[in-house]
């Protein structure tokens, strides 16, 4: 064979061993292809659901929901797509997984039982959209603390009152809802107008004097009001015009602390009006002026965060005291303009002390005069918001760990 053939069937031989190593890679391949699909397949995330078409035909699925579907469903779609913590971590270490409602509880008493901090209670509290008024708790239902997956805690009704059942003859009245806050330590701040703006009180008809010549009133005393306008057997409320409420960051009026005297009832009707004076809690003095009987306000608020940051500042506190603790009543130099409504919960900083450093200018030593230092604020408290005017608000304090003063600070905590 000559040199020329031997070198044509050698390449013929290498030819044909290409070949054959392309085949058995591409049939290696494909092998692990097969075995992989699977695996990838499992890992893959799963694709999101396609949207339903809203051509508002009779085969929408959301036509065939009952209207507790629908409540559910659209419960869901209007929830956060995320909470802000995982709710599991805002248990109370100690908090009892059952827990019956006991009359004299408050909302907020409640919370404090279930959670580190009581104004998280949004984020836990599971309704049954099929009770009316679901938000609503009665002495002796029975809450239940459960821990789903992902780190989050629910509490919900596991077993109801009997004021949720349909009503019947019974020997005794059904307990009411709990309130969010103790009534007693509020209550005539809610019913009673509490700030009054400069036109309020110009406009507002006044005592101008008491009959036998009393210089004050109590209960069942007398008293005479120009200008009242009103029917027989109308009653107001009588208020003693307080301090003016000034908010020292502005430097701006914003209304006068008006203090609860007694209610009035009118018992002649005229150009000057005769009325008897009704559940007096202070003595009536001449010029308190006569306001319209308000609604109540409802205290079933829950307490919940601030949706937008809040810095407030304490600018007067009720009663005109200097110093207040727990269950006292102060107002905040923020209202409805500013993102606050009813069970706003803010934490409250004391104001930092001014001190003299009058160690600053000499190496060894003090002089007898040095430079001011403000000390940084101190975190002193809670409070929230349970009533709430166009620019200042009247909060409770639900928390004191020392006395909280005018000029404190109050913010979203």
């Amino acid at each position: 064979m000559s040199f020329n053939q031997e070198l044509t069937q050698l390449r013929v031989i290498n030819a044909s061993r290409l070949v054959t190593l392309a085949v058995v890679a591409a049939a290696a391949v494909l092998l692990v292809g097969c075995k992989s699909a699977p695996e990838e397949q499992e890992n893959a995330p799963a694709a999101a659901p396609a949207p339903a078409a809203s051509n508002g035909g009779t085969d929408s699925p959301a036509n065939d929901m009952t209207a507790t579907e629908a409540a559910i469903a659209n419960m869901n779609e209007n929830a956060p797509s995320a909470a802000p913590e995982q709710t599991a971590q805002l248990i109370r270490p100690d908090a009892p997984m059952n827990y019956t409602v006991k009359r004299g509880d408050t909302l907020w008493d409640i919370a404090a039982v279930f959670l580190k901090d009581p104004w998280f209670w949004p984020e836990i509290w599971q309704v049954n959209p099929q009770v009316e008024n679901p938000h609503l708790i009665y002495p002796g239902d029975v809450l239940s603390l459960a821990y789903g997956t992902g780190g989050d805690a629910h509490v919900s009704i596991s077993q109801y009152s009997g004021a949720r059942l349909t009503p019947r003859l019974r020997s005794e009245e059904l307990d009411g809802p709990v309130d969010t806050l103790p009534y007693s330590a509020i209550g005539s701040f809610l019913s009673k107008p509490s700030v009054l703006v400069e036109e309020q009180i110009l406009n507002a008809p006044h005592i101008v004097a008491f009959r036998d010549g009393h210089m004050i009133g109590g209960t069942g005393h007398e008293a005479y009001v120009e200008d009242l306008d009103s029917p027989a057997n109308q009653r107001f409320v009588v208020m003693n015009v307080g301090q003016p409420i000034v908010d020292f960051e502005t430097n701006e009026l914003v209304g006068y602390q008006a203090n609860y005297v007694a209610n009035a009832v009118v018992v002649t009707p005229g150009k000057v009006s005769k009325t008897v004076l009704a559940d007096g809690a202070r003595e009536a003095l001449r010029g308190d002026r006569l306001i319209s009987q308000e609604g109540d306000t409802p205290l079933t608020f829950t307490p919940h965060a601030p949706k937008t940051q809040v810095d407030a500042r304490i600018i007067a506190i009720a009663d005109e005291a200097t110093e207040v603790g727990q269950y006292q009543v102060v107002v905040l130099n923020r209202g409805d303009r500013h993102g606050l409504n009813a069970g706003a919960v803010l934490a409250v900083d004391q104001r930092g002390e001014v001190v003299s450093d009058v160690w600053s200018r000499r190496p060894f030593g003090k002089e007898g005069f040095g430079r001011e230092v403000e000390l940084p604020y101190e975190r002193t408290g809670t409070l929230i918001v349970f009533k709430v005017f166009e620019r200042v608000s009247y909060a409770l304090i639900i928390g004191a760990r020392g006395p909280i003063q005018v000029a404190d600070r109050a913010y979203t905590p």
